[in-house]
């Protein structure tokens, strides 16, 4: 089934550019006049008149803790309020999971958006099971958990204000300046060393910003949000993922940056295209950089045996060959002269206290 294309003049703001079908489909649809207008609204879309619009749907969970057991992560518990994300990254490796909810991982990834309600209910319950022992709890590691639509919505706050409760540790990633309005409850968690985050600067470039990430935070914006967080005595670690040949190529003056902002850690991916994420960012590259998009792909291919992702765990966050070796030894250099990674930021999971039922208080 091809892609339903968009007019280029309509999706500003947006990443993908099509509604690519996911992997999934079998039929494919044309418009067709049913009576009721619908041909007319397709025309309009297709003629610049209406925009593409962000429709929240919501759905109540039975679980919200998921565990990892890859060993190239470096955590074994996460949590993800939202599913889909507006920031639109075209090279966010999550988009494939809109095909198990039959939407597209192009265009319906970031404009349908699935919000987990009952999430804090659900995870008071997980917490407060029989034999339930705590760990390292990785928040946003799929969709980023203070996108949007977390201003209005909440949940992440919700979250934060359990685990301020009940005294477990968690860390965060993000690329929005949102997560300073929680500062109240992460500032005082990360002085009993339960709190940790880390902001995403791909690039200080805010025209590829603006393409590449185009509906999150701009790359000064993101720098100031360490600063504030650091000043608040959070620790912060830096993101420069992922790293993209002759797209991202300003990575030592945004370790830079960040180091004087306050960042004292700093980790890095090279460019992940699993399933549909291949064509989409094939598409992007032929959109805003078809001279040098069959560059890019061969280098891609370089530093995944010849194609366009491969998923062994040994290799798959940072690649393998010669231009990845050129990758890790930039950062390396980087962040020894700098001064990141000098110290873990070790979370306490010792404080733990397993939470009531909601609406019970506690004598102590």
């Amino acid at each position: 089934m091809p892609a339903a294309q968009v007019p280029i003049h309509i999706i500003k703001g947006r990443g993908a550019a099509t509604r690519l079908a996911h992997r999934f489909s079998k039929d494919a649809r044309d418009a067709f006049d049913d009576g009721w207008g619908t041909l007319e609204e397709g025309e309009a879309e297709a003629a610049g008149l209406l925009p593409l619009a962000t429709e929240v749907r919501f759905e109540d969970v039975k679980s919200v803790l998921s565990s990892n057991e890859s060993p190239d992560i470096p955590f074994d518990r996460s949590l993800n309020p939202y599913r889909g994300c507006e920031h639109g990254c075209i090279y966010c490796f999550a988009r494939p999971t809109h095909s198990y909810l039959n939407l597209s991982p192009g265009l319906d990834f970031e404009t349908k958006l699935i919000a987990k309600r009952n999430l804090v209910e659900v995870l008071r319950a997980e917490l407060g099971r029989k034999g339930y022992r705590p760990s390292n709890l990785a928040i946003g590691t799929a969709t980023d958990c203070y996108q949007p639509i977390e201003r209005e919505l909440r949940l992440t706050r919700g979250v934060i204000e359990l685990l301020s409760e009940v005294r477990h540790p968690f860390a965060l990633v993000t690329k929005s300046s949102a997560v300073e309005r929680d500062l109240d409850l992460i500032a005082p968690m990360a002085a009993d060393r339960l709190a940790a985050v880390y902001v995403t600067v791909t690039t200080l470039d805010g025209e590829l910003a603006r393409k590449l990430e185009p509906r999150a935070a701009a790359p000064h914006r993101r720098l100031r949000t360490i600063r504030t967080l650091a000043e608040a005595g959070v620790p912060v670690g830096v993101s420069v993922a992922p790293q993209i040949p002759f797209i991202t190529e300003d990575m030592e003056q945004v370790l830079e940056a960040a180091w004087e902002a306050g960042a004292r850690s700093a980790f890095y991916t090279v460019v992940r295209l699993p399933w549909e994420v291949a064509p989409l960012f094939k598409e992007w590259l032929e959109l805003h950089y078809p001279q040098r998009a069959e560059r890019v792909m061969a280098r891609i291919h370089e530093m995944r045996g010849g194609k366009d992702y491969d998923a062994d765990f040994a290799t798959r966050m940072k690649g393998s060959g010669l231009w990845a070796d050129l990758i890790h030894q930039r950062f390396q250099k980087a962040t020894h002269r700098l001064g990141f990674n000098r110290e873990r930021i070790a979370l306490d999971t010792g404080a733990f206290r397993p939470p009531g039922a909601q609406g019970q208080g506690s004598l102590f």
